[in-house]
Order: C-alpha cells, then sequence, then structure tokens
C-alpha cells in the first residue's frame, strides 16, 4: 500500500541498529468514546480534503487547468501532519485560524474569466485585477498544506492510542464515511456553509476539548464567510459547478450561465436564436426525419427548444448537471422541458450511449464544454469521454439507417480539424463543415455526417488538415498533440522541489530514506494505479460525482480487506505477492476496454472491479507486509510520501502516452520496488503486526 499516513508511536529507529525496535503499543481504551474520536478525525480529514478540492477550483479558474494541484498539497500536508503526530508542537490547536485565512483569501482574491479575447479577459474580486497565476496558486497551495498538516497531527496522535491494526481500521472506517458525507451533500446540492459547518463542528468537537476564544473566533469567521458567499441569489452549487445565473436587464427570456467563474451558456427565445445564433438550426438542413432525436449536452435547453421547433416527435435530453436542467425548465422562454414530446435524462453522454438501445434520426452533441475535471487524479474534464473517435463510433451505431449526427461549438481551428478527422475516420465520409460567427480566437461551427453516405444538402464539405484523434486511451481533444504544457512541468517541479524540503525539513536528512527507497517506488505505483481505476471507472460507468465517490469507496474497502486478510493470515512470500502483483497488472493490460464496454451492465461491473481491485488489494498486502520491517516509521513514511507525491507528478505522463501506458509504468515501479527492497524481503513471514498506511483516494 502506500502512504499518506502511519502510527509513528509504535516504531522508532535506533542510529546504532539497522533494525526495528517495537515499542509497546498502548492498550485499547475499553471506552467508545476514543474510537469514535478517531473514525470522526479521519472523516474530518478527508472531508475537509474534497471539500477544498471542489470549492477552491469553483472561484479561481487558474485551478481547471492545473487538476490535481489542490490533492497534492492536502496530500503533502497529511503527510507532514503524521510526521509532526510525536512532536511536543501543538500544530493541530492552529487548524482553525489556517481554515479561516485559506477562505478569506480564495474569497478575497478569486479570479473570473470575463471576456475570450481582448487584454483583460481575467478579472478578480471587487472590480480589481486578478492576482497574477504565479501568486495565487501557489498561497492557495501552502494554505492547503498547513490546515491538511494541523488535522493529521490530530489523526496521528489518535492513532497512539490503539494496537495499530485497529487504529487502521477505524482510520478506514472514518474516510469511507467522509466520502459517504461530502456525497450526500453534493447530491442535495447544498452551498459550501453547509460543508464550512460540518467542517467546524468537526474541527470543534473532535480537535477540543477546550478551544480557546481565537479559536472560536476562527471557526466563526469561516462559516460567516462561506455564508455570505451562500447567500447570492444568483449562485446555485451544483455537484460539479458554482453555476451562476442571471437574467440580463432589457432581455426578455434571457438567461446568462457561468459556471465555475466561467462564461458556460445562454438560454435564448427560438426568436432570438434564428436572428443571432443560426448555427443551432444548421444539423436540420440535412435531415430526413426527425422521428426519435438525442441531445447530448442539453443544459438550460436551447436544443431541445430548437429540435422542438423544427418539428421532432420525441427528444431524448441528456444533461450531465441537475442543475443546468432545472435552470432550464424553470427560466427558458419557450418551456421545452415541459414539453410532453421531452424525456430528461441526468446522465454522462457516453454513459447514456451505451445504456440505451434506441435508434435515432438525429444525435447532436449540443456545445459540450467544460473545465470542470473529473476527480482531482486525473486530467479528465467532464465531456472527455464524450469527444473521443470511440465515442462517435458509439453514436453512429445509435442511428438510423439514414440517420444524422452533428456535434456544434465554438471552435478552435485545430479543434474543428481534429473532430472533423474523427467523424471522417468514423463514418468513412468528410463530414459536412458549416461555419458561423467568430468568438474571441474560436467560430460557431456545426461538423454534419450521415450513416448512410454524404450529407444530403451540404455545400461545404470538410477540406481541413487531418489530426491525430482523441481515443478512449487518450481522451485529451484540447491538446493539440500529446504533450506535456510548460505550466504543468514548472508547477509539478516546484511542487517537488518544495515537498522535498517540508518533508526534510520536519522528517530529518532525506540522506536517512535511501533505505526505504522501495517504499518511494511503492508509493509512487500506487497513486497511478489509484489514478488508472478513477478514470477507467469513469468511462465504464459514467463520468458523475457518483461513480467517483463508488470508485474512492472501493479503494478504502481493498486497503481494509488487505488489512484484515494481513492480520488474520500468515502471507506468502514477500516474492510470492510481487508475483502476483505483477500479474494482475498484466491482466489489467491485457483485458481491452473495448471488450469490456460491450460487455453487458452487471457483468461489465463485475468483470471491471475484479479487474481494477485485485492490484490494489495485493497492492496493499505487499506494502504491509513491508511496512511492519521499518527500521524508522517516520523515515519510512517521509520517503513513501515523496514517491505518492511523485507518482501524483508522474500521471501527467497520461498526457504524452495515455492511460494504459499507465499500468507498463505501475509494473515498472513495483518491479524496481521488489528489487530495491530485496535484503528486507528474507525474514520469515507472518501476520502484520505495524500499522500499514493510507493513501487519501480523492
Amino acid at each position: 500500500m502506500d502512504v499518506t499516513k502511519a502510527d509513528t508511536d509504535i516504531t522508532t529507529w535506533s542510529p546504532d541498529l539497522d533494525e526495528p525496535v517495537v515499542e509497546q503499543a498502548p492498550p485499547a481504551r475499553s471506552a467508545r468514546a476514543p474510537r469514535a474520536r478517531l473514525a470522526g478525525l479521519s472523516m474530518l480529514m478527508l472531508f475537509v480534503e474534497l471539500a477544498l478540492i471542489r470549492w477552491t477550483a469553483a472561484n479561481n479558474i487558474h485551478l481547471a487547468y492545473v487538476t490535481n494541484f489542490v490533492l497534492l498539497a492536502s496530500f503533502l500536508g497529511i503527510g507532514l501532519g503524521f510526521l509532526l503526530g510525536g512532536s511536543p508542537r501543538q500544530v493541530w490547536r492552529w487548524a482553525p485560524p489556517a481554515l479561516a485565512v485559506l477562505v478569506a483569501f480564495v474569497l478575497a482574491f478569486p479570479v473570473k474569466l470575463v471576456a475570450l479575447a481582448g487584454p483583460h479577459q481575467l478579472a478578480g474580486g471587487f472590480g480589481r485585477a486578478p492576482l497574477p497565476q504565479w501568486v495565487s496558486l501557489p498561497v492557495i497551495f501552502v494554505l492547503t498544506v498547513v490546515v491538511m498538516a494541523c488535522i493529521a497531527q490530530a489523526v496521528a496522535r489518535a492513532f497512539g492510542q490503539f494496537p495499530p491494526l485497529e487504529a487502521y481500521r477505524l482510520d478506514i472506517a472514518g474516510s469511507i464515511a467522509g466520502i459517504a458525507a461530502f456525497s450526500a451533500l453534493s447530491f442535495l446540492r447544498l452551498p459550501p456553509v453547509a460543508w464550512g459547518l460540518v467542517a467546524a463542528v468537526g474541527i470543534a468537537v473532535l480537535m477540543g476539548p477546550r478551544l480557546r476564544w481565537w479559536q472560536w473566533a476562527a471557526l466563526a469567521v469561516t462559516v460567516g464567510l462561506l455564508l455570505a458567499e451562500s447567500l447570492s441569489p444568483n449562485d446555485y452549487w451544483s455537484p460539479y459547478y458554482k453555476v451562476t445565473a442571471v437574467q440580463p436587464p432589457g432581455q426578455p427570456g434571457t438567461l446568462v450561465v457561468s459556471a465555475n467563474n466561467i462564461p458556460h451558456q445562454t438560454a435564448y427565445p427560438i426568436s432570438t436564436l434564428r436572428r443571432i445564433e443560426r448555427f443551432y438550426f444548421f444539423p436540420y438542413r440535412h435531415v430526413s426525419a426527425l422521428n426519435n432525436v438525442l441531445v447530448i449536452g442539453a443544459g438550460t435547453g436551447n436544443d431541445v427548444a430548437v429540435a422542438l421547433s423544427e418539428g421532432a416527435k420525441h427528444v431524448d435530453a441528456v444533461e450531465i448537471d441537475p442543475v443546468l436542467a432545472g435552470l432550464g425548465r424553470r427560466y427558458h422562454a419557450n418551456r421545452p422541458y415541459q414539453d410532453p414530446r421531452v424525456t430528461v435524462h441526468i446522465n454522462d453522454g457516453r454513459a447514456y450511449l451505451q445504456q440505451t438501445h434506441q435508434p435515432y434520426d438525429l444525435i447532436l452533441l449540443a456545445l459540450p464544454d467544460s473545465l470542470t475535471v473529473l476527480a482531482g487524479q486525473s486530467s479528465l474534464r467532464l465531456e472527455n469521454f464524450l469527444l473521443t473517435e470511440d465515442s462517435i463510433r458509439s453514436a453512429r451505431a445509435h442511428l438510423t439507417t439514414s440517420g444524422t449526427f452533428a456535434m456544434a461549438n465554438y471552435y478552435e481551428p485545430f479543434l474543428l480539424d481534429r473532430y472533423a478527422s474523427m467523424v471522417d475516420t468514423a463514418f468513412g465520409a468528410r463530414p459536412c463543415v458549416e461555419v458561423g460567427d467568430p468568438l474571441g480566437g474560436r467560430r460557431q461551427a456545426v461538423i454534419t455526417d450521415r450513416a448512410g453516405g454524404q450529407v444530403p444538402g451540404c455545400h461545404s464539405i470538410w477540406a481541413g488538415k487531418t489530426m491525430s484523434p482523441s481515443t478512449d486511451d487518450w481522451p485529451f481533444p484540447y491538446l493539440k498533440s500529446p504533450t506535456v504544457p510548460s505550466i504543468y512541468l514548472w508547477m509539478l517541479g516546484l511542487i517537488i522541489g518544495g515537498s522535498l524540503l517540508l518533508v526534510r525539513g520536519v522528517g530529518g536528512p532525506l540522506r536517512r530514506m535511501t533505505r526505504y527507497t522501495d517504499l518511494a517506488l511503492m508509493g509512487g505505483a500506487f497513486m497511478l494505479l489509484e489514478t488508472k481505476n478513477v478514470v477507467q471507472f469513469a468511462l465504464f460507468f459514467g463520468t458523475t460525482w457518483f461513480v467517483n465517490s463508488l470508485v474512492f469507496a472501493g479503494v478504502l474497502l481493498s486497503v481494509y480487506a488487505a488489512v484484515e486478510v494481513a492480520r488474520r493470515f500468515v502471507l506468502p512470500r514477500p516474492a510470492v505477492l510481487y508475483g502476483l502483483l505483477l500479474a494482475a497488472l498484466a491482466t489489467a493490460w491485457a483485458v481491452p476496454q473495448e471488450w469490456l464496454l460491450a460487455l453487458p451492465f452487471a457483468l461489465r461491473f463485475v468483470t471491471a472491479v475484479a479487474v481494477a481491485f485485485s492490484p490494489i488489494f495485493l497492492a496493499n498486502l505487499v506494502f504491509a507486509q513491508r511496512f511492519r520491517q521499518s527500521a524508522s516509521s517516520t523515515v519510512a513514511f517521509g520517503a513513501n510520501l515523496l514517491g505518492a507525491i511523485a507518482g501524483g507528478v508522474l500521471e501527467y505522463l497520461s498526457l504524452l502516452t495515455g492511460y494504459r501506458f499507465l499500468l507498463v509504468v505501475v509494473g515498472a515501479l513495483y518491479a524496481l520496488a521488489y528489487v530495491a527492497g530485496r535484503r528486507h524481503l528474507g525474514r520469515a513471514p507472518g501476520p502484520v503486526g505495524g500499522p500499514g498506511a493510507l493513501v487519501r483516494s480523492t
């Protein structure tokens, strides 16, 4: 397994011996209160981490482009907090003011996109210019590290009250509860004040028992600031976005919508669309029937209203965000969602294509374009798996014999050529490309093709440059070519450098970690393995917050299962476990994604779980067996922490190679870990007596 925490009160290092000095674990108390406290602290820590990842991105658009930035900051903070678990310094007492400062900074210095062209595209708060990216992101990173380190120290100290495996089991239970709590708040669409109240109450109850006035004041400031933000009459908090909806004065029937401070869509009456957004009607020039229409990315209802106005007899409207669909139902001038010919599906578009067997006369990808990422571990935007060549082939399979496929958006030139290339390949015929009005550096455009051959009535067949496709393995349509953008390289280099300095300052000289090179390699491998599973399940079952939460819970349950097995049974020799792990990784590599996608839902779920979570389970057995033999749990933990952060950095290899290749990197890292740790592997196996560790699953 890989690390975010370990019990530093159980095993220490003697400078005269290269052997662990195992201290007597403190006896577990019979009272339930200490157990509830540890589980509650673990729940609080994971809940705050999830909330920060979600909330900071809603207020600063720079975080839309650095997808696991707050994740890595949280991960580093948790690790430092555990390294401080045995310190006499009561760092945890500073959690309330640290959280208040972070919330105040993000709200005082938001970054918004207000224009798509010109010198002033970004704006800050209160009419000011925004802070530069090189200022706002480092401040958010450091403050997140501090907040998570404070909470993690309290968790680490609670660990010492129990035998290691008992503490570990309580921690896993609390972490699963944290995921469940945040998922419930997302389901209820509650605003940030609800998240702040959960965090504030958790800190007050669990990190006490006696808080001083300045700590109470800091908690009150945090909740007060989030309450002020939550009371905005124009903001709605969906499971994905902070959605801001405004009805401009003097424009009856118009609703302007932003998502996470980015202009997202505008709901217009049909009469206005005919006048200023003519490209909405382009696909209907080329259809021969409109018995069944599928609109993916239905949003606030423009495309559904247009389909109805053009004579569609039935429309399936698929929208991933329930708030956007709700705004359309409430505010769209033509009331398309109230029409009895319309069926609304709150679902991921690609997942809907995999689930339905309905043939359609027209399938329309209606301006799908988000800047919300799937999860902290991945670079996937919500619609990435919708905009792949594999997805277009899936759409083609759902067309009637003379059905029409169309995709519309404001495209940059290279994106227009990429999507046209993909449609050309999927349909075997050059698509029709009709271009509308410009918007910044983009142009309105509709790409249309037909299942039965050339598009009828088209006078502008695509003749652009063929580009490499976006695929289910390389789902990055917004990259011109496989590359790691320079902003990522600078950011990741600074994160690695800062992590080394902080871990050196808290954990001691880095050279002491060389004996734990294998643990560092395990940390990096597991982080990549978790990333691959998050992405794979998004493809198989939908890029939704619910699927995401289930994957995180599944990872923690796999950890729990491995701990129970290691606790109750004599494990095979390490070489055998490593061999089984590499075999499981090879199986995951060998099973084609397209084969799994073709399976019925129930069988696909069972197979995907077996393929994805078998390596996680075996990786935890390998880690648990090695970690109990550490000569110094503090130094071992620091090494594994750096490895896990390095794994988060290595995730960006997927921008070059695709996600499947990450399994090769994972296998290579575990093989290197076996080689690096051979001298530790000759000891007799037995039930694991050490605590293991837990990668934060966010």
